[in-house]
């Protein structure tokens, strides 16, 4: 015989009621779930560098703990904020690099352009390059004598000319034909690098030698809002240096060089060692042609190539990323960028 109508019926029933009674019981607990995921969430990604800059004021022997390093920190910082409201307000990193070393020039108490060294034959020379990463132009004077601003002129060598390098006589005809600002040579004097070199004259066979413990040649580098990288030299050279004798300062690819493929540079210690290692662009090539970072192609050269007490470089990467590195006892330096790093360093911190 075939089932009831009431049996069917109980079939039918007897699933829903089971499925009533699951559905009671999970209400009166939660289900269990699967564990959240241990993993932390991510940080925020930094801000990128839209511009940055590292300026320096001389390699240095000595570093002496005294109340006179705050006129130096105060005088590096002028001229690093006048960099950097150039480059936060879109300018370029040419004019970064020529204003700041403008001011820098005029400060007495480093050895570029008003207060430079003193030759052996009692005059000041003075010798200063840039260079245009974007384009790899550049420009370059030696042995200036009454050119205020060496570093306008060599912006005008590298913008206004289709050479180079000027030397001597021909470097202050074209200031004055590019209506530079020419001044009596004895606004270079200071008495404290004429004693340096009275000193050194009265040593018999004295070497030339840099600024001192605590002066020496100035730099810039800079990245711009654009993308460009720009670097500049200015120095006054040795105490007591021979006639015509020239430094790295005003030679590309030793004490400056900029492109913009890998970095900017700006040197100062022994120029000599400077020219014979090509330091500026071997730190370039090291970047361009290894892959390195700025950081670790700067002490690659700079600590492993050059010896002890040669000197040091600052560079900015086309990254943003800034490079200080020396082997002196101390470098007078500083850096800034858009991310709101501003710093002035002078010993080994």
């Amino acid at each position: 015989m075939g089932d009831g109508p009431v049996m069917s019926m109980n079939r039918l029933l007897l699933p829903c009621l089971l499925l009533l009674l699951c559905v009671g019981c999970g209400g009166s607990e939660p289900a269990e779930t699967e564990p959240a995921s241990a993993t932390p969430a991510a940080e925020p990604a930094a801000p990128p560098v839209r511009w940055a800059i590292a300026i320096h004021g001389g390699a240095l022997s000595v570093v002496r703990p005294d109340l006179e390093q705050q006129d130096y920190r105060a005088a590096l910082e002028t001229a690093l904020r006048t960099g950097t409201v150039i480059l936060e307000r879109g300018g370029t990193s040419l004019d970064a690099v020529e204003q700041v070393i403008r001011v820098l020039e005029d400060d007495a108490k480093f050895n570029a352009g008003k207060g430079a060294v003193f030759t052996s034959a009692g005059t000041n020379e003075l010798d200063a390059s840039i260079m245009d990463g974007r384009t790899l132009a550049c420009g370059a004077v030696t042995g200036v004598t009454t050119v205020k601003n060496p570093i306008s002129l060599a912006r005008r060598v590298m913008e206004d000319s289709r050479h180079v390098f000027f030397a001597g006589q021909g470097a202050e005809a074209f200031a004055r034909q590019q209506g530079l600002r020419i001044v009596d040579p004895r606004y270079f004097f200071t008495q404290d690098r004429w004693e340096a070199l009275q000193k050194q004259l009265q040593q018999d066979g004295a070497e030339p030698v840099a600024a001192g413990d605590k002066q020496g040649t100035v730099g810039c580098v800079a990245l711009d809002r654009h993308g460009n990288l720009a670097a500049g030299t200015s120095t006054g050279g040795l105490t007591n240096k021979r006639f015509g004798r020239i430094g790295d300062s005003p030679v590309i690819g030793a004490g400056t060089y900029a492109s913009n493929r890998s970095c900017a540079i700006s040197g100062t210690g022994k120029g000599e060692e400077f020219i014979r290692n090509a330091v500026a662009h071997d730190i370039a090539a090291l970047m361009e042609y290894k892959q390195l970072t700025l950081q670790r192609a700067a002490e690659e050269v700079v600590l492993r190539k050059l010896r002890p007490g040669d000197g040091g470089v600052i560079g900015v990467a086309r990254d943003g990323s800034i490079a200080m590195v020396f082997n002196t006892q101390g470098m007078f330096r500083g850096a800034a960028d858009s991310t709101g790093r501003l710093e002035v360093l002078i010993g080994k911190d």
